[in-house]
């Protein structure tokens, strides 16, 4: 008897708008699960999109008895709703923001700092994106 894997929800939802993401165009829910393989069960995949639906990052269109679900955002935009849901759950907003700030890398620590500087004349926002390891290694 093989051991089944527990994904966490985050790690699930990242993987369904990352399958989302790699189509070409609206698909349903049983190609999603088509495309994650393993043994998810489609009612596990309805739930993590309807889910996802909920936190605006998919939009689903009628398509006789089922859905077909796009994305509109990205995993990026998922992470970044998870940190704020945590955030918004603490007390002490600012304790918990300074010890986020605090423990993060150098490389990281400059790329917010980076972010939240306003944009000066003839200076364009940083775009988020794939962000400088900060061992300096190579992909």
């Amino acid at each position: 008897m093989t051991a089944r894997v527990r994904r966490g929800q985050g790690e699930l939802e990242g993987q369904v708008l990352g399958a989302l993401r790699e189509a070409d165009g609206p698909v349903t829910a049983a190609w999603v699960q088509e495309r994650l393989g393993g043994d998810l069960a489609y009612t596990t995949v309805v739930t993590i999109l309807t889910r996802l639906l909920a936190k605006d990052v998919v939009a689903r269109e009628r398509q006789g008895r089922s859905f077909l679900w796009t994305p509109t955002a990205d995993v990026a935009r998922l992470a970044a709703l998870r940190m704020r849901r945590l955030l918004d759950g603490e007390r002490d907003r600012e304790a918990v923001l300074a010890s986020f700030v605090t423990a993060l890398p150098p490389g990281d620590e400059q790329l917010l700092r980076s972010l939240l500087e306003p944009a000066g004349p003839g200076r364009v926002t940083p775009r988020p994106g794939p962000h400088p390891d900060p061992a300096g290694r190579q992909d």
